[in-house]
Order: C-alpha cells, then sequence, then structure tokens
C-alpha cells in the first residue's frame, strides 16, 4: 500500500505519461497546486488513480474542486461528472445535481466579472 506522502508524486508522474500537462514544460513541473491536481486526474487518469486523490485529500476538499474546476467546465464533461456524482459523492439524481452545480459555477462567475465590469461604458 502506498504511503500518502508518496501519492502525490507519484499521481503527478502518472498525469505527465498521460500528457495532461502538454501545454507546459514537463521537466519544470515541480509541484501542481492541490485543485489543479485534482481536476486533471479526474480528467486524465483511471479510477484507481482517482480513489488515491480520496487517501491523499479529504473529501470536502475533492468534491469541493470537483465542483469548481471539472463541472463548472459544462457539457463537455457532462456524462463523466454524471457518473462522479453517482459513484464517489452519492448523488441519488446525478443528472440534475451536475446541471445544478454548473449553473451555480456560472452564476458565481457572472456575478463576479459584473461586480468588476466599468460601470461607465
Amino acid at each position: 500500500m502506498m504511503q500518502k506522502k508518496e501519492i502525490k508524486p507519484y499521481l503527478v508522474k502518472r498525469l505527465k505519461q498521460e500528457n495532461a500537462f502538454w501545454s507546459y514544460n514537463v521537466d519544470a513541473i515541480k509541484d501542481v497546486p492541490d485543485d489543479i491536481l485534482i481536476e486533471l486526474v479526474m480528467l486524465h487518469l483511471d479510477l484507481d488513480d482517482i480513489d488515491k486523490l480520496f487517501k491523499l485529500y479529504p473529501y470536502g476538499v475533492v468534491k469541493n474542486y470537483w465542483i469548481k474546476n471539472v463541472v463548472a467546465q459544462g457539457e463537455m464533461f457532462y456524462v463523466l461528472n454524471k457518473f462522479f456524482a453517482w459513484y464517489y459523492f452519492g448523488m441519488k439524481k446525478p443528472g440534475a445535481y451536475v446541471k445544478s452545480m454548473a449553473t451555480r459555477e456560472l452564476n458565481k462567475k457572472l456575478k463576479y466579472y459584473e461586480s468588476i465590469a466599468p460601470t461607465d461604458l
């Protein structure tokens, strides 16, 4: 069994193998922020690797970053997110949950951009 301190380097290595960092100089990548790691693992790696996220981070952290970074991408990952909602997060109506979370995240972004937009245009 893998120790907790070995999980993050292992997942970064796996992501490099899967070319998840295709737009970066892979040799320059030393550390990956938690939110980006969770997003990329959920989008590029298999269930065994995703399971490791729950050993590395608390359930709520994984769920929060999944919603903010993956669900928020909308329709492109709708089927995958429905599966995650059901399999990892126990949602009884995963489709409705994913749509409501995607809408919530979009509304947050719209509210933010409205708050910083110039008002004198």
